[in-house]
């Protein structure tokens, strides 16, 4: 279904997109960089308004978010398009291509939500829902003007201008943002993107919802301990209880680098942990992503895989009574 795209601008007796930072200039029939936006009789659209390629229940820990709605599920869905070209991405057949989608209405939606056991709330997730920008203003504005309490959630790469960011975010409850490396280089080269963008968001979001942050740790690429360092001291430097998660890599889509060596995720995680009071690891089996007091030490969160144990009560630990960012 196409809608009507909220932010453009007259260019040269074209339209330029101001949804994201590449500010695409739009042609009748031709998409910009997302894939999913383009001019209809000179009308600037959206074609995925309400097209949903995935749907399911996740245990809210997979986004991952590790520190909001603990223990809880929570109901995902993803439509198609982004504005990022990586060459690892994990879901490219939706981010990058145009599959077949089924239509959900704000409506129906809505209906879903309070139908899932153990629900915290929705999460828009699987491609870049930035780039779905328009269902998900609509669905987000609804939900929470018919149940305050139901969480949304956004699980994106942060590539978002300004105003429509401030235009969402107080519909938004808490968001997971890929920070994918710390150097312009990698975000040019292997995203096909800008970094000082995603830092801003990060900023913005912070002031307004829970945030954690996700950086895939990729062999050869952004896995050294300075790059890993000078992201720690970024994200503490807004915020020192923002949960950072490194990502172990695997070869996929186009890359065919080696996958992460553990030893390398293990020296990472210490080295975050020096500038953050909460590092975790993804993608490695076996590893201890149990949540820990900051101060004393004290387990306040047990997890096993997604099974997740809460050791306290009223967000403060039980030994010394230290405040937990849940």
């Amino acid at each position: 279904m196409d809608m009507k795209i909220p932010f453009y601008e007259e260019y040269r007796d074209k339209i330029r997109c101001r949804i994201c930072p590449h500010n695409c200039i739009l042609d009748e029939g031709k998409f910009g960089i997302c894939g999913v936006r383009t001019l209809k009789n000179n009308v600037p659209v959206a074609i995925n308004y309400g097209g949903v390629t995935s749907m399911g229940v996740d245990p809210i820990e997979k986004k991952p978010l590790y520190h909001f709605k603990p223990s809880k599920n929570i109901l995902s869905l993803g439509s198609f398009g982004c504005n990022m070209t990586c060459s690892f991405c994990q879901n490219y057949e939706i981010s990058q291509g145009k599959p077949e989608t089924q239509y959900m209405s704000v409506e129906k939606l809505i209906d879903i939500i309070p139908k899932v056991e153990n629900n915290a709330g929705v999460a828009f997730t699987y491609n870049e829902p930035f780039m779905w920008y328009e269902y998900i203003y609509d669905a987000a504005k609804s939900i929470k003007e018919n149940n305050p309490d139901t969480s949304v959630v956004v699980v994106t790469n942060g590539y978002i201008n300004e105003e429509p960011l401030l235009k969402l975010i107080p519909y938004v409850d808490a968001m997971n943002i890929d920070l994918k490396g710390y150097t312009s280089r990698y975000y040019n080269k292997i995203c096909g993107a800008r970094l000082e963008p995603v830092l801003e968001t990060i900023k913005i979001a912070n002031k307004y919802c829970h945030v954690e942050i996700t950086t895939l740790l990729v062999s050869d690429e952004n896995d050294s301990i300075e790059e890993t360092r000078e992201i720690a001291k970024f994200i503490a430097s807004v915020n020192e209880n923002i949960p950072f998660h490194l990502s172990r890599y695997f070869p996929r889509y186009k890359m065919d680098n080696a996958e992460t060596r553990i030893d390398t995720i293990t020296q990472a995680q210490n080295e975050a942990k020096r500038y953050l009071k909460h590092v975790y690891v993804g993608n490695v089996e076996g590893v201890d992503n149990n949540t820990y007091c900051s101060k004393c030490n004290e387990l306040i969160i047990r997890r096993n895989g997604y099974s997740t144990e809460i050791l306290m009560k009223e967000n403060k630990c039980e030994k010394c009574g230290e405040d937990i960012y849940l």
